[in-house]
């Protein structure tokens, strides 16, 4: 059983890093300073949207992360994976879904800044689905190819987890991240998703 452990280890590290996709979007900013009403609402609209769907994504997490210290058979990390990578690949639609929903936030360019985010957090959800498929077609009755398998997967998904976000930190940016941090919904999104940004 040596041969998964270490690396569903790696993949349970990398994954930790999609969290802080979720923390970007859930206003983790230290915002204050009054914000206007129509924004306030746009904020309150997308953070409870987003809420259950970081407790989803951190779920999912959990569940890859107890894979790493049980001493699980390969059928069976194959099968939390695959549910987990599931899970975040709808979450992160749903996210997509619920800022389009929300409209295009009252700032500068805050169209673009909305159809660039429900682009990524599209695309993100397209990669985790794209994990899913690989877990799902992982040999489990080679010991080394699935332990090669897992390592493939683990180096996409930290890539995944250090890229682009870059459209969500420019959507939240300014008084966007005001009026998300002053949300309470948004601050217990952010420590679902990662107890230690938040």
């Amino acid at each position: 059983m040596e041969g998964t452990n270490p690396v569903n280890k790696k993949l349970a590290a990398a994954l930790s890093g999609g969290a802080v996709l979720v923390v970007a979007l859930s206003g983790c900013t230290s915002g204050s300073g009054a914000v206007d009403d129509k924004l306030g609402s746009w904020a309150k609209q997308v953070c409870e949207s987003v809420q259950p769907q970081a407790k989803k994504i951190a779920a999912a997490s959990s569940a890859i992360q107890k894979e790493t210290s049980d001493n699980s058979a390969p059928e069976q990390v194959r099968e939390t994976d695959s549910q987990a990578f599931r899970d975040m690949a709808d979450a992160y639609e749903a996210i997509g879904a619920a800022v389009e929903r929300a409209g295009a936030p009252d700032v500068d360019n805050g169209a673009t800044k909305q159809k660039n985010a429900v682009k990524e957090l599209n695309d993100i959800s397209t990669a985790y689905g794209d994990l899913q498929k690989q877990v799902d077609g992982l040999d489990t009755k080679d010991q080394a190819k699935f332990a090669d398998g897992l390592k493939g997967i683990a180096t996409k998904l930290d890539t995944l987890s250090q890229s682009g976000n870059d459209a969500l930190k420019e959507l939240e940016a300014g008084d966007v991240g005001k009026a998300m941090s002053q949300q309470a919904s948004c601050k217990s999104a952010s420590a679902s998703a990662s107890p230690t940004a938040a």
